[in-house]
């Protein structure tokens, strides 16, 4: 169980004793640069049937300075794709204001024209109005007129019942 919770760098570093000429905090960078395989222990099968596990050894990692170029490379493919989807984002909009400003250009210009056209309906209505006030006058006339001409029609009605009445007698 002690050989599983071991760090392997701690292990290398045992194992590799530092050159002369470097110091010991180069001794676990190099150690984890190139680890060595951890020793095996022999296998004592004394509980009969029961395993015994092996330290698991890590693969040699590649060097910092590449997964740091990698990273930075696809880093910069992903933020290269959110700037473009953003840059697309913005075209669209400006396309989409582009064509509402038209759009409101066009219902700008028909108003306009409603307007002018109400304007001169306006106008020609007012060019009008003393013929329909004329006509509002003859109508009140006739009115009058024919209210005159059902009191006469009554009237002479009566005077007709009153004729007939006097030339009976």
């Amino acid at each position: 169980m002690d050989s599983i919770s071991r760090a392997p760098a701690a292990q290398a570093a045992a194992l590799n004793p530092p050159a002369s000429g470097s110091s010991q905090t180069e001794g676990p960078k190099d150690a984890a640069a190139n680890p060595t395989p951890a020793p095996r222990k022999p296998h004592s099968n004394s509980d009969g049937g029961v395993e015994t596990a092996e330290e698991a050894v890590e693969p040699a990692e590649p060097d910092i300075n590449e997964l740091c170029t990698d990273m930075f490379e696809k880093m910069a493919i992903f933020l290269q794709g959110e700037l473009t989807g953003t840059c697309e984002d913005y075209r669209l909009l400006e396309n989409m204001n582009k064509l509402t400003s038209l759009k409101y250009m066009e219902m700008k210009d028909i108003s306009i024209n409603i307007s002018r056209n109400l304007q001169d309906l306006n106008n020609k209505y007012a060019s009008l109005q003393p013929y329909l006030d004329q006509i509002n006058q003859i109508e009140e006339q006739v009115s009058s007129l024919e209210q005159s001409a059902y009191k006469l029609d009554a009237y002479s009605k009566k005077l007709e019942a009153r004729f007939k009445k006097l030339e009976k007698r």
